[in-house]
């Protein structure tokens, strides 16, 4: 699944084609995706201009003129492509026309046209008022953004505090830090020398900080380099990331570590691949 690097990438990619653009045409191919369209999906949304485009954790938000905010979400395989609008809308990049599932035709920037394509499905797309959004079901749990003002060595350390579970599973639930998933986690964790297997609660003080500071490290770097391309992640230009070629321990299991020369390990936490030196993080 798209991490929080990959879905910014893909909002960059779209701000200069949906920021202050109105939709002309909006068509949905199919009554739903993971979950089924919001009533009059597509009445409710042509004719509104995108005032700006944001990021929520791993969600794309779009607020409208209409006081409304379209919520995006890419799931495993969704994907955003810019064509021209004289160009054959079937002509994706690299994706098979018949996962094209939502077509928005965008007036303002340049006539264009940005297609949706999920051959999962696990992707969904949903409206809800402005006004009402931090409170949503998507939302409300959700903790602080890795990248924003709210988030800190401190408040990262409290927010750990007490947590039996392992640090890995901790920096993994949205509801503590939003956006963190599983490649970028393990690099996180090997930056900053933590053990994986280390309980969340005993991360605090100097580690805590080393923490904090090297998610927003490999965060930042991600995003520079585009994201990885693991699975189907592409930007919305259809670019592929390149930060699946810095990674320190995602994905090496039985290399060496490139600090101490110790082999790389890979152990299961909650059905998810952790991989990790036993030897740099403690």
């Amino acid at each position: 699944m798209p991490e929080l690097p990959e879905v910014e990438t893909v909002r960059c990619g779209l701000v200069p084609v949906m920021e202050g653009a109105k939709f002309r045409a909006v068509e949905a191919r199919r009554p739903d995706l993971r979950f089924p369209f919001p009533k009059d999906f597509s009445n409710r949304i042509v004719g509104a201009t995108v005032e700006r485009l944001e990021r929520r954790g791993k969600y794309l938000l779009g607020f409208l003129s209409t006081d409304e905010c379209l919520i995006m979400h890419l799931g495993m395989s969704g994907r955003f492509t810019i064509i021209d609008e004289k160009a054959d809308p079937a002509m994706t990049q690299g994706g098979n026309p018949k996962h094209d599932h939502v077509v928005f035709s965008m007036n303002g920037n340049g006539s264009l046209v940005i297609i949706y394509n999920d051959p999962r499905r696990f992707g969904f797309m949903d409206l809800v008022p402005t006004l009402e959004l931090d409170n949503c079901r998507h939302f409300a749990a959700m903790g602080p953004e890795p990248l924003g003002n709210q988030f800190s060595g401190t408040t990262l350390s409290k927010t750990l505090t007490g947590k039996a579970s392992p640090i890995k599973a901790a920096l993994l639930d949205q509801r503590n830090v939003a956006g963190l998933g599983n490649i970028y986690v393990c690099e996180a964790l090997y930056r900053a020398g933590v053990s994986p297997r280390r309980k969340a609660g005993t991360v605090a003080g100097k580690r805590g900080e080393r923490l904090y500071r090297a998610i927003i490290e490999v965060l930042r770097d991600a995003i520079d380099a585009g994201g990885s391309t693991l699975r189907d992640f592409a930007s919305a230009d259809g670019d592929l990331g390149y930060f699946q070629h810095r990674f320190d321990v995602y994905d090496r299991e039985g290399e060496a570590c490139t600090a101490c020369g110790d082999v790389i390990q890979r152990i299961v936490q909650s059905g998810r691949s952790t991989f990790f030196c036993g030897q740099c993080q403690r």
